[in-house]
């Protein structure tokens, strides 16, 4: 667990480097360093030296000293107004505020770009108005302020226009894709990104050219498209490369590294160990070239980001190698942000491995603490403290880490850093539970969750490294919380019960937030009662030491049990269920010990009042692995649950206005491929269970060539369709990315499912009611692919997914999807799936045929 922690807070060291480099781009691409002269009032002399001043300001601004920038952006502004020089005085407040903007200081900031903005006037010079406008949208955009971010720069984008400034007009366009995605305007980022790389595409090669691709594949990165940052990054290297940019190649190179360093992760994430591999390769490479820069900031970045990623990647005697040269380094750097967050990276890349002792890595970070106090930076400032607390943590100096971890968090709070903030929270969390001081730790792990909370949107709008780096960074926070309100011992109350499930809900859909890369989801939060009252709600979660399930049975107070186990025992338990399951070979005795094993965890201490309760329907928030289990498979020793509830899986009880499919008329649209496509096999009986189901129920069929994406918008756009049946190859996955339907035209990734699902929601204010996936399939040897299958659910807008966790013998599923919309005419959508599934399993009895199908969501 310490390993993992340690990881993730070295990585997010080598985030914040990706991300200085582009803030730097975006602001000081605007900062007015070419001042527009206004009438000499003072004298040529005065205005030199004031000139000189901006100059100093931009070098200081560039070497991340931003305290000493601010300082000489001030003198200078104060010195242009004493001249009566307007036009620069404005200039140099607003690069004050971009420095203010750096420190946190954000209300000095704010003041600062509104005394710029006072100054200017729609006959002032259009590139500085367009530099000031550009400026504040930047600010109002790191405040949240998404909307008034978004209008500013688009005023600043006609400035530029207005001024023929093309590199500004570049940056511009790419702060506004920044501000689209936090306002959820996904497919207008897109095309803003797409215009850009268009534009700088379609110039000749030139500096300009280079460093706007440079920085647009940064973006890409920033936002998740890692293949085409790659692909834009290494167009953008060719051109530094071919007219002999030194110093821009060597940056590329590590912004190319680095994009392959994330790509790596995502491979590793879907288990694509060959793929990770070359990727890793690809990005030491690459940072052993850009640590040739002349550049010292290059050279240093490129020499840590290859020493973390050789700890990371376990070759500790390269990395050993390596350590002499960054400390020489790291001596000749000068004192800015980038030599702080450099000396937090290498202190925690060598915690990871032991590389040296921890009074040397102490020494390290106290050099680091100092220079960020000495550059008056208090964001670098928490960041060295924090990681010294967590030092101290790892070494069991616990009242030590109390302290400075609280500083650090004082300090984080002090700049609104929430981002950094959550973080000592935890941390403080931690130490506090390991000192015996629980009601403490609870409260610290709480603020966590809520800070958590408050970062949706950013946390989904940084870098691929921390999205995939979730499952240590963000996840932890959720279930040690829950661990703590639910540890065994006295009796657990309701207040803690009720808010352990809350937060068992919020992990499903921070689950969810993570899998989309985008903050897309609004919860609407349901009480059982309020949906359902002859449903129960179980809440299993997976923790370290055992296996906590929180029960909801309707106008009943919340019921917990426990079963002690370690993490791997369970997962290894349902791993083994999971596999033998997807064989119809398999022995039924093997798979029924298995269930009944599964069954006494999750159902068996809560039999009883389940029983009493007189529910017909339980309802599973699946946690982990256990997703990617069929509850219908459990088994009491004497049968199995499908035969004793209806079944539902719910991603949270976040659902749509529940009610029942029977207000609606049962109409379908029914689309299908039996023809064999993009290397899948064909599936014969495709057009046999179309027939069928077209015999009962009315609506349109679109079978292969008929089936494309566009025949799919269209079709859900023309008319009402309660239910959407796909009978086609797709796969659910733990990446977005690969999670995909097959067309007769190619993949429909489930990110494209909104293009036409939520236009027909906005345009006809209903959402789809039922969603069939008949023919899909898990990732295999993904253990979170299941994830995918709430994501397509979710993305879709539809009320509840109907889909398989296995690919099925393609008569099997054609004859139980006839038979479930049978049943559907007249019950239920989890009744008409059980009496389905039981119908089948008369002609095909093993689990392989009829256990996979799950319905997600809306169960009525």
């Amino acid at each position: 667990m310490l390993i993992k922690r340690i990881l993730s807070k070295r990585l997010f060291a080598f985030i914040l480097f990706c991300l200085l480099g582009l803030i730097t781009f975006l602001g000081v691409q605007s900062l007015s360093n070419k001042p527009t002269l206004a009438t000499d009032r003072s004298g040529t002399s005065v205005l030199n030296t004031n000139l000189e001043l901006v100059q100093q300001g931009k070098a200081l601004y560039e070497a991340g000293q931003f305290s000493e920038a601010a300082r000489i952006w001030q003198q200078a502004a104060n010195e242009f107004a004493a001249a009566g020089d307007k036009l620069n005085q404005a200039s140099a407040l607003s690069n004050l505020s971009l420095s203010y903007q750096q420190l946190g200081l954000w209300n000095q900031a704010k003041d600062a770009i509104a005394n710029s903005l006072s100054l200017l006037n729609t006959d002032s010079s259009p590139l500085i108005l367009a530099q000031t406008l550009n400026i504040q949208g930047f600010l109002q955009l790191s405040l949240g302020q998404a909307e008034s971010a978004l209008d500013t720069l688009q005023k600043a984008a006609a400035a530029y226009k207005k001024a023929r400034d093309r590199s500004g007009i570049i940056a511009n366009l790419i702060n506004q894709s920044q501000a689209m995605q936090a306002l959820g305007f996904y497919r207008r980022a897109t095309n803003t990104l797409e215009q850009v790389e268009t534009s700088l595409l379609a110039s000749p090669d030139s500096i300009i050219k280079a460093t706007g691709l440079l920085n647009l594949g940064n973006t890409l990165r920033v936002v998740g498209n890692l293949e085409q940052s790659e692909k834009v990054l290494q167009q953008s290297l060719e051109i530094a490369q071919k007219l002999g940019l030194k110093g821009v190649t060597a940056s590329i190179q590590l912004s190319l590294g680095n994009t392959k360093r994330a790509i790596a992760k995502k491979f590793a994430a879907a288990n694509r160990r060959q793929n990770a591999q070359n990727q890793t390769q690809a990005a030491l490479e690459l940072y052993r070239q850009a640590a040739n820069s002349q550049s010292k900031n290059t050279r240093i970045q490129a020499l840590i980001n290859q020493l973390s990623l050789l700890v990371e990647t376990q070759q500790n005697s390269e990395a050993q190698t390596l350590f002499p040269t960054i400390q020489q380094e790291l001596k000749e750097l000068p004192p800015s942000r980038t030599s702080v967050y450099a000396r937090i990276n290498l202190a925690q890349s060598l915690i990871e491995q032991s590389l040296v002792n921890s009074t040397d890595i102490a020494q390290i970070l106290a050099k680091a603490v100092q220079e960020a106090k000495n550059l008056q930076d208090r964001r670098a400032e928490s960041l060295a403290l924090g990681s010294l607390g967590e030092l101290y943590e790892i070494n069991q100096q616990l009242s030590s880490a109390q302290t400075v971890t609280q500083q650090a968090l004082l300090l984080a709070q002090a700049i609104d850093g929430s981002d950094i903030a959550y973080r000592w929270q935890w941390q403080l969390g931690r130490v506090l539970k390991a000192q015996g001081q629980n009601e403490g730790a609870i409260a610290a792990y709480t603020e966590a969750v809520n800070t958590l909370k408050s970062l949706r949107s950013d946390l989904t709008a940084i870098n691929p490294e921390v999205q995939f780096s979730f499952r240590e960074s963000v996840e932890p926070v959720y279930r040690q919380l829950v661990g703590l309100l639910l540890q065994t011992g006295d009796k657990v109350s309701q207040n803690n019960l009720i808010q352990a499930r809350n937060l068992i809900e919020s992990l499903q859909l921070a689950e969810l937030d993570n899998f989309f890369q985008e903050a897309c989801l609004n919860a609407k939060p349901e009480l059982i009662d309020q949906v359902d009252k002859t449903a129960a709600v179980i809440y299993p979660i997976i923790l370290s030491d055992r296996l906590d399930v929180i029960l909801s049975l309707p106008q009943q107070p919340l019921r917990h049990y426990s079963t002690n186990l370690p993490q791997n025992q369970i997962e290894e338990t349902l791993e083994q269920l999971r596999r033998i399951l997807g064989r119809p070979s398999s022995s039924r005795q093997q798979i029924l010990r298995l269930a009944q094993q599964v069954y006494d965890w999750l159902i068996r201490p809560g039999e009883t009042e389940i029983k009493n309760s007189g529910v017909k329907t339980l309802v599973f928030v699946l946690d982990g692995t256990l997703r990617n289990i069929p509850m219908a498979v459990l088994h009491d020793g004497k049968q199995h649950l499908l035969q004793q509830y209806n079944l539902a899986l719910a991603p949270g009880l976040q659902l749509l206005e529940p009610q029942s499919l029977a207000r609606f008329q049962l109409k379908a649209l029914m689309l299908g491929l039996s023809a064999s496509r993009e290397g899948f096999p064909p599936l014969p009986a495709v057009e046999k269970e179309l027939q069928k189901i077209q015999e009962i129920v009315p609506g349109t069929v679109l079978l292969n060539q008929q089936f494309t994406g566009e025949s799919l918008r269209q079709q859900i756009n023309a008319a009402p369709y309660p239910v959407v049946h796909l009978a086609t190859h797709g796969k659910f996955s733990s990446s977005a990315d690969n999670t995909f339907i097959l067309t007769w035209d190619g993949r429909l990734k489930v990110k494209q499912f909104d293009t036409f699902l939520r236009v027909r929601n906005q345009a006809r204010g209903r959402a789809i009611e039922l969603l069939v996936l008949s023919a899909c399939e898990t990732a295999s040897g993904d253990r979170r692919a299941t994830l995918g299958i709430a994501g397509v659910a979710v993305r879709a807008g539809a009320r509840s997914t109907l889909a398989t966790l296995w690919p099925v013998q393609d008569v099997a599923t054609a004859t139980l999807m006839a038979q479930f919309y049978r049943e559907l005419a007249t019950h239920g959508k989890s009744e008409a799936l059980r009496r389905a599934q039981i119908s089948l399993s008369e002609n095909f009895k093993h689990p392989y045929y009829w256990a996979p199908f799950v319905l997600v969501g809306n169960w009525l």
